[in-house]
């Protein structure tokens, strides 16, 4: 029960969400503000149990007639949604008591609790009826959006009081990958998806639709990260992000070469994906970091 918890809490994208926070207080570190580790680690421990919450929510109130476990019995189901349930509320729970930390120790401005209310309203929305957006084909959107720029922005406000111009050069190129990669991790359940009734980005735009668009995505993103030096955004900041070109290149064949009907091979590409999108972020963080 403990592996399939985990599973369903999507620790890949938790991971994620800690390194795209760690970009936010990064950004806060190159502009010169020292970085409060009490802080720090309050605002990524209540965005983690938020967003793990969040997906646990998101499980539970699943169509019925998609099991939550392979080949469960009618008991074993109701057993693991009450388990599920209690978890689920725990983590917001862990989250609350994070938030109300920050609040009481006066870590928090009013741009970083309208931020983090819409964070909160956000993720709602993604997992809880009527709305549970997860289940219409719009989550994604919410989850890159939520990954890409909500949580950099959290960070650099608990850090440095303030937005700042650095922060949307930075995350929008980052929200069109990670819009990119909640994509491709739409193609391996496709069928099912379909055979269930169940709607995604990908069952809203169709295969013909979403390939090209993917493939726009990704290209936008490193065109607008390659521009970036001409609207005075550093270079010594942007260019360790071209590491991560290769991967993304390769994505694109694989997917477009899938596409034509060549092998599926739908493992290898989502680890592209999250390759593509996770080494971004974490090479972004790290310049940030050590600059």
């Amino acid at each position: 029960m403990f592996k399939s918890l985990l599973k369903l809490s999507r620790p890949i994208h938790l991971l994620f969400a800690a390194l795209t926070y760690t970009l936010g207080a990064g950004i806060a570190h190159y502009l010169g503000q020292p970085v409060r580790a009490a802080s720090f680690g309050l605002g990524l421990l209540a965005v983690l149990a938020l967003l793990g919450g969040a997906f646990l929510f998101a499980e539970y109130f699943r169509l019925p007639r998609m099991p939550l476990l392979q080949g469960e019995t009618p008991r074993q189901s109701e057993h693991f949604r009450v388990t599920l349930l209690q978890v689920s509320y725990a983590a917001l729970t862990l989250s609350t008591v994070a938030i109300l930390t920050l609040l009481l120790t006066h870590s928090l401005n009013l741009s970083a609790d309208i931020l983090l209310g819409l964070a909160f309203l956000f993720l709602v929305a993604y997992a809880v009826p009527p709305m549970h957006l997860s289940d219409t084909g719009y989550g994604e959107l919410i989850l890159a959006i939520t990954l890409g720029t909500l949580l950099p922005a959290l960070a650099l406000l608990l850090q440095y009081g303030q937005l700042h111009r650095l922060l949307p050069f930075t995350t929008f190129p980052l929200t069109l990958l990670a819009l990119a990669y909640q994509l491709v991790c739409n193609f391996p359940a496709f069928a099912t998806d379909q055979k269930l009734g169940r709607h995604t980005l990908l069952t809203r735009l169709t295969w013909q639709r979403a390939v090209p668009i993917h493939h726009f995505l990704v290209l936008a993103a490193f065109l607008l990260f390659a521009a970036e030096p001409f609207l005075k955004y550093p270079l010594g900041l942007v260019w360790p992000v071209f590491l991560a070109l290769p991967f993304a290149a390769i994505q694109m064949i694989w997917l477009q070469r899938i596409a034509n009907g060549g092998r599926t091979l739908w493992n290898f590409l989502t680890a592209l994906a999250s390759a593509t999108f996770g080494l971004t972020a974490y090479l972004l963080a790290l310049t940030f970091w050590i600059r």
